[in-house]
């Protein structure tokens, strides 16, 4: 994994300075966590840091509306944390989309075909995992 790393980023010193900038990034989040009212910390999440310019995704414009509000209080508590952001842009993130799932097939079974299925599953032994299986089928079954 780290030559495949390698190979891509080129030297070491391009690793190195991907993981410093992932570790400040990290740092700012808490930063902005920490200044942010309960409620909105699980909605903002820090995206980047480029030449003084902190970007932070929202998940709504409402969100967005109201970080950009509170702007030049967060510059100064990064300020007083010690980090060296001059800006922030809010930018409203996609939405994060579920994964499509095709609905599960409705089965029916007749009146006919349960009661020959439950007549036979009585002739299991109790326990027998088959049994309990027909059983549940039989239950469930949609005329």
């Amino acid at each position: 994994m780290s030559q495949l790393l390698h190979r891509y980023l080129g030297s070491g010193d391009a690793l190195a300075r991907l993981q410093d900038h992932a570790a400040r990034l990290r740092r700012l989040q808490g930063a902005l966590e920490s200044a942010l009212p309960p409620q909105l910390v699980a909605q903002c999440q820090v995206a980047n840091l480029k030449d003084g310019t902190l970007v932070v995704a929202t998940r709504g414009g409402a969100i967005a509306a109201r970080l950009k509000q509170m702007l030049p209080s967060l510059i100064e508590h990064f300020a007083r944390a010690g980090h060296a952001v001059q800006a922030i842009k809010v930018k409203v993130a996609t939405p994060e989309q579920a994964e499509w799932r095709r609905p599960p097939p409705e089965r029916h079974i007749s009146a006919d075909a349960k009661a020959g299925l439950a007549q036979f599953a009585a002739t299991l032994p109790a326990d027998s995992p088959l049994r309990a299986s027909l059983e549940r089928l039989v239950r469930r079954g949609r005329d």
